[in-house]
């Protein structure tokens, strides 16, 4: 997508108050699943989406008619009547499509993985200070029912101290999907930028930024491990998180896991632990053509359940957990943007947060070609 030249100074770009007029740069999985369905009106319109090469599967004057469609970013861009600009196309395009948005005077979401590189996120996170614009990446999964309810019994000290903290997002996938998410040598992309975005940003979101990385990166499909200089390629990761209080985070996703029930959380703590299978129903949902607002959006089947298990008396008590009621679902990312638009608040994911995610993976990454344990600082 093409971007608008750069400018030295923020664009004016007068207040607004809902509903705000929305523009998509792609139109592709993310905005289709993951973007327009938490779009809801009053606060949401869905003004425009920039499409390069429409096609009869894939059109959105045909999905969203009345809907604008532009061919390139800079004519959106120029569009005084664009408030919030959401990029959703590949991640080395961020920086620039993100730079250009928010110095046309356009509140901006990112798609994760962020960046390729947190010296690209503190630059931008330093736009964004300078533009007066709010600028947001899109970390959907703090909003998974598994990760709340874990956000909640840690919050209430029901774990104690916290020895070991396990995420997972395994799959068992020996076959390689097409596309770009496994590209060798494309920056930003491979499984430690994209499902390892989503467990990393959970983890530093609960605990905060580790000591120390370890990380193995390699290709369970092919048996290689990925060494050099090269970028991406990946299809499994396992980073472990050393905290100087002890804590050891495991942080895993693989392409080869033949099980019918994945682990998806694992706590333990000096006084509980919790286990949970299967991920958060929601991204299977939208995928099926469920929406928010259905009546059995986001609710767990209890066979997907958590188990607490607890000492009491010496003996150990294992229930399971019910998910927080009602769900808090991704909605709840658009109406944090939208308030921190209106109050001007903080984002429900900043820059600065995100950056520090990516510079976990870069660690991650330099452990495992190092085959040592590096340091944070």
């Amino acid at each position: 997508m093409s971007a608008a030249p750069p400018s030295t100074h923020a664009v004016p770009c007068p207040k607004s108050s809902p509903p705000y007029n929305v523009a998509i740069i792609g139109y592709g999985l993310s905005a289709k699943i993951f973007q327009i369905p938490f779009l809801t009106s009053p606060t949401y319109n869905l003004y425009g989406i920039v499409q390069r090469h429409p096609h009869p599967s894939s059109n959105p004057t045909t999905d969203f008619p009345g809907t604008l469609v532009w061919r390139t970013t800079n004519e959106m861009l120029a569009d005084p009547a664009v408030h919030i600009v959401i990029i959703t196309t590949l991640p080395d395009t961020h920086f620039s499509l993100a730079e250009a948005a928010l110095k046309a005077g356009k509140h901006v979401v990112v798609e994760k993985p962020f960046v390729p590189t947190s010296a690209e996120a503190d630059a931008l996170a330093a736009i964004a200070r300078k533009s007066g614009r709010k600028l947001a990446v899109y970390q959907n999964r703090r909003f998974d029912a598994d990760f709340l309810t874990i956000q909640k019994l840690i919050k209430e000290d029901v774990f104690g101290r916290i020895v070991e903290f396990e995420t997972h997002f395994d799959r068992h996938t020996p076959v390689s999907p097409e596309g770009w998410r496994q590209q060798a040598g494309r920056p930003g992309v491979g499984q430690v930028y994209d499902l390892g975005t989503h467990l990393l940003d959970q983890v530093v979101c609960l605990f905060g930024m580790p000591a120390r990385v370890t990380a193995f990166v390699g290709n369970q499909r092919s048996g290689k491990e990925i060494g050099g200089e090269v970028l991406g390629g990946e299809d499994a990761f396992t980073v472990l998180l050393h905290y100087e209080n002890g804590l050891l985070v495991t942080a895993k996703a693989a392409a080869i896991s033949p099980e019918s029930e994945q682990l998806r959380f694992w706590v333990r703590g000096e006084k509980a632990s919790f286990r949970k299978c299967h991920l958060d129903y929601q991204e299977d949902q939208l995928k099926a053509g469920l929406r928010p607002g259905d009546a059995s959006y986001a609710v767990e089947p209890e066979s997907h359940y958590g188990t607490l298990t607890t000492i009491k008396d010496g003996s150990f008590i294992s229930k399971k957990l019910t998910p927080p009621s009602p769900a808090a679902t991704y909605t709840e990312f658009y109406r944090l943007f939208a308030e921190a638009i209106e109050e001007d608040g903080p984002v429900p994911v900043s820059a600065e947060e995100a950056s520090n995610v990516i510079r976990v993976i870069e660690l991650a990454q330099e452990s495992s070609r190092l085959f040592q344990t590096v340091s944070i600082s």
